[in-house]
């Protein structure tokens, strides 16, 4: 057991998925930034805004999942070798049109729930609390992104 009360080699497994998400949020976000700056046409102003929330908000996970690394006793990756070695989205490069851009995001976001419920289920089972409150948190404000985003597609 580590310092926290908890499995050293789970703890470590956990550290390194937590790792790949932290790597597939960090190009989440640029990616949102990217969509923020490029975004053209009639519905501009209210996406430009949204893409802003957004990717504010990204900052904010990141940095708490790189804290979490932390507490566990890793070391957050911070390089952006690293992020796209451990890549798994769609890197948003010159998207200009909004349905493509909420497109991409709904892929994103949808790709990001798959890593976080496999941590979700690997802190459950070692009764890491801090990592699955972290990933439940995580799953049920990306799920609402989700819903907002196919909403805004129609």
């Amino acid at each position: 057991m580590n310092i926290l009360g908890l499995p050293i080699k789970e703890t470590e497994e956990n550290i390194n998925s937590l790792n790949t998400l932290l790597a597939n949020f960090q190009i989440y976000y640029q990616s949102l930034r990217g969509l923020h700056w490029n975004i053209r046409g009639k519905r501009f102003f209210d996406l430009h805004v949204k893409f802003e929330e957004l990717y504010n908000n990204a900052q904010l996970r990141i940095d708490g999942i790189a804290e979490r690394v932390l507490t566990l006793g890793g070391v957050p990756l911070h390089t952006f070798d690293d992020y796209m070695q451990r890549n798994k989205l769609i890197v948003g490069k010159n998207i200009s049109a909004d349905e493509k851009a909420v497109e991409l995001i709904i892929d994103s976001l949808s790709k990001l729930l798959v890593i976080e419920r496999e941590i979700l289920e690997t802190a459950s089972s070692i009764n890491d609390e801090g990592t699955t409150s972290m990933m439940s948190d995580l799953i049920v404000e990306q799920e609402k992104d989700i819903w907002m985003m196919k909403a805004f597609l129609g």
